[in-house]
C-alpha cells in the first residue's frame, strides 16, 4: 500500500516536467524524514509524508519540482537527483507521437496522470468524416444551417488587443455562407472563424453527428465520464487562438487541414505573464467597420499579453526562461492536449476540426497549479 501511494503521488507530481530555472525553486520530498533535507537553504522544499526511507533520502521517493541548485552534502545525491531531473522529469523536446491510439489504462496511466502530450495517429480512420468532410459534402449536408460565428477584424478573438481584452462580433451566417467567404466567391469584413466553444457540433450541426462519434470510446473510460463539449471548428488561415489555458482534457482532432500549436507545460507558469483588462466587444457595422464598445458590467479580465510567435523579451524578460513545445496536428491526427498546459493555436486555410473537453480532475495536479500560480502573484513575477 506504501508503495502504491507513492507511485500515485510521483504520478501526480510529474505534472510539473522539472527544470532548474532561476535562482530559487521548489523540492519536492516524499521522504518520511525532513531533517535529512537540512542541507538545503531554509524554505526551498516542500514535503510530502507518506511512509518513506528512515534516515536518509532515496531517489526512488523523491520528486523535483524546481531545484534552487542549493547542494547536498553528499555530492553523490547531487549526480542522482540532475540525473532525475534531466531523465524523468523535464519537458520533451518534441510531443511525442503514438502510432494507434493507447488503451484506456496505458492513456490514463502513461499520459492524463503524469499530465504529457501527445499526438495520436491512427485514431480518426473509422471516421467517415476523414473522407467526406470537403467543402462541396458541407454545402450540400448543411449549407442552410445557421451557425455562430466569430468576426473580428485581425483574426484574433478573445485576445489582448491595445490596452483591452478584446472579444468577437458574433454573426448566425449559413454555412454555405462561411464556405464561400472562405472560398474566396463572396466577401465579408473582418475574419471569420466558426470557433463557438459550448458543443456547437451538437447544438448547431447536430446532423454531422453520423460522420464520427459522439465522444472518444477509449478517452471516456480511462476519464471515467463522457466529454462536456464537443466542439466544430472552421475558419480562416488568420484566425489566431491567443496563448490561454483550460481546465478540460482536450483531444483536438484534425479533419481537413493542420492546426499549429505552441504549448507550454503548466510549470513555466512563473515565467508567462498576465495582466488585467477592461474587457470590450467588436461590434460590426452596417458600413463594415469595426467599433470597439467596452462592456462596463463585467470585471477586468486577466490575460496573458504575450505573443509566444514574437514575444516581447524586453517587456517581459522572464519568458526567456520559458520552453515552449512546438507541434503540427495534420488531418487524421489527433493531439492530446492536458488541462492547464498553455496552448497558442493557428491553422491552414480553411482547416476543420472537432475537439473533445472533458472535465479534468480537481485532485492533486490542480493543487500544485494553483500553489505555483499563488506563488507567482506572490513573488511578484507577473
Amino acid at each position: 500500500m506504501a508503495e502504491a501511494a507513492l507511485d500515485a503521488v510521483r504520478r501526480e507530481l510529474r505534472e510539473f516536467p522539472a527544470a532548474a530555472r532561476g535562482p530559487r525553486g521548489f523540492l519536492v520530498c516524499l521522504d518520511s524524514t525532513p531533517k535529512v533535507w537540512a542541507s538545503l537553504h531554509p524554505g526551498v522544499f516542500l514535503t510530502v509524508n507518506p511512509p518513506g526511507v528512515m534516515g536518509q533520502p532515496s531517489v526512488a521517493c523523491c520528486d523535483v519540482l524546481r531545484w534552487s541548485g542549493v547542494p547536498f552534502q553528499n555530492p553523490s545525491w547531487n549526480a542522482l537527483f540532475r540525473n532525475r531531473l534531466l531523465q524523468e522529469l523535464s519537458v520533451p523536446l518534441a510531443v511525442p507521437y503514438l502510432d494507434e491510439p493507447p488503451t484506456p489504462l496505458h492513456f490514463y496511466r502513461d499520459w492524463v496522470c503524469p499530465n504529457r502530450p501527445c499526438i495520436i495517429r491512427n485514431a480518426l480512420q473509422h471516421w467517415p468524416a476523414l473522407q467526406k468532410w470537403s467543402f462541396p459534402y458541407l454545402r450540400a449536408a448543411v449549407g442552410s444551417i445557421e451557425v455562430s460565428v466569430a468576426v473580428t477584424p485581425d483574426g484574433y478573438a478573445d485576445a489582448v488587443r491595445g490596452d483591452r481584452f478584446m472579444m468577437p462580433a458574433e454573426r448566425r451566417l449559413p454555412l454555405s455562407y462561411v464556405l464561400d467567404v472562405l472560398e474566396g466567391q463572396t466577401q465579408h469584413p473582418g475574419v471569420l472563424y466558426v470557433q463557438k466553444q459550448c458543443s456547437n457540433l451538437l447544438t448547431e450541426l447536430p446532423q454531422l453527428l453520423p460522420d464520427l462519434e459522439s465522444h472518444v470510446p477509449w478517452a471516456s473510460e480511462a476519464l471515467g465520464k463522457m466529454p462536456d463539449a464537443v466542439n466544430f471548428w472552421l475558419g480562416d488561415v488568420a484566425a489566431v487562438t491567443s496563448l490561454h489555458k483550460d481546465h478540460y482534457e482536450n483531444l483536438y482532432c484534425v479533419v481537413s487541414g493542420e492546426k499549429h500549436f505552441v504549448l507550454h507545460p503548466p510549470s513555466d507558469r512563473p515565467f508567462i505573464p498576465y495582466e488585467l483588462y477592461t474587457p470590450a466587444t467588436y461590434h460590426l457595422t452596417e458600413e463594415g467597420s469595426f467599433n470597439v464598445v467596452d462592456e462596463e458590467a463585467m470585471e477586468k479580465v486577466p490575460w496573458i499579453p504575450l505573443d509566444p510567435l514574437a514575444p516581447d523579451l524586453a517587456r517581459y524578460p522572464s519568458y526567456g526562461q520559458a520552453r515552449a513545445l512546438c507541434c503540427t496536428v495534420q488531418a487524421g491526427e489527433m493531439l492530446y492536449l492536458p488541462a492547464l498546459w498553455f496552448h497558442h493555436v493557428q491553422q491552414s486555410h480553411g482547416c476543420i476540426a472537432v475537439n473533445y473537453w472533458y472535465d479534468m480532475e480537481y485532485d492533486l495536479k490542480y493543487s500544485y497549479f494553483q500553489l505555483l500560480d499563488s506563488l507567482t502573484k506572490a513573488s511578484g513575477l507577473n
